[in-house]
């Protein structure tokens, strides 16, 4: 009798001082300076729409086959062939389609885009580079038969520019796609003084090293000087002509014409 009461306490000791034991639950937060890859190099692309909408890419969802170097294809997104296609999300997509989300679409050169739009023409841009300039340091000249002006053009539109001439926006082509030109409108070398008597279809002669082209006319404003939006690439070639208002001093004269 007394080797079982023994047992049993010793049974009930053991039980007593016994750990209970419980599913323990874990709770990971990343580190603030995570070991991810990071992004690889964003190339900023021209497109239709003259870089309304910002056109970087940093997916990756699927490798793309290198194209061939010098191909009109080589600098636009999406354009090759797949390495892996089992890994692009839903199948092999067409050419110049977006992956994982909405872009603006490139358009290469000479390509057609499919729906409504029609052809839309890739930005056309001709660099100032120094074999584009006369022994007069000038870049061409400007005229306009119907004022009876002919005035050279010079590269900037500071005040010293604009005395010497017809002054170009250095960020804007000089000869294929949207040529942008400034001028005074009053004063000894107020060269567009009269440009916003210009009549539609009205003719302007362009002349540079890399030739010669003659432009109509299209629309003749006014725009607030803080209006930029005259100065974007085209896939056209025209000109922009600007110049102030006389007594207001927040307009601007904005002249467009397009290569006849």
């Amino acid at each position: 009798m007394k080797k079982i009461i023994t047992l049993c306490l010793s049974l009930c000791m053991t039980a007593a001082l016994a750990a209970p034991t419980y599913a323990l639950e874990y709770s990971i937060d990343a580190p603030d300076d995570y070991d991810f890859g990071k992004d690889t190099s964003i190339e900023v692309i021209h497109t239709a729409d003259g870089g309304a909408m910002k056109n970087a890419d940093m997916s990756k969802n699927a490798a793309l086959i290198p194209p061939a170097f010098g191909s009109e294809s080589m600098n636009a997104l999406h354009t090759g062939e797949y390495l892996t296609p089992n890994l692009a999300p839903g199948g092999i997509p067409a050419s110049g389609a977006v992956i994982g989300g909405s872009a603006a679409t490139v358009v290469t050169p000479g390509s057609t885009v499919n729906g409504g739009s029609g052809y839309q023409p890739a930005v056309l841009f001709t660099e100032v580079t120094g074999d584009l300039y006369y022994k007069n340091s000038s870049l061409g000249r400007l005229e306009i038969p119907t004022l009876d002006l002919s005035v050279r053009i010079y590269q900037g539109t500071d005040i010293k520019t604009l005395a010497k001439g017809i002054g170009h926006f250095e960020d804007t082509s000089i000869w294929n796609g949207n040529v942008c030109l400034a001028a005074h409108n009053r004063g000894a070398n107020s060269y567009f003084g009269q440009i916003h008597t210009l009549d539609i279809g009205d003719k302007i002669t362009l002349t540079t090293k890399l030739g010669t082209r003659t432009y109509k006319v299209t629309d003749v404003s006014k725009v607030s000087e803080t209006d930029r939006s005259g100065l974007a690439d085209s896939g056209e070639n025209m000109l922009t002509l600007y110049t102030c208002v006389r007594n207001q001093r927040d307009q601007r004269w904005c002249v467009t014409a397009a290569e006849v």
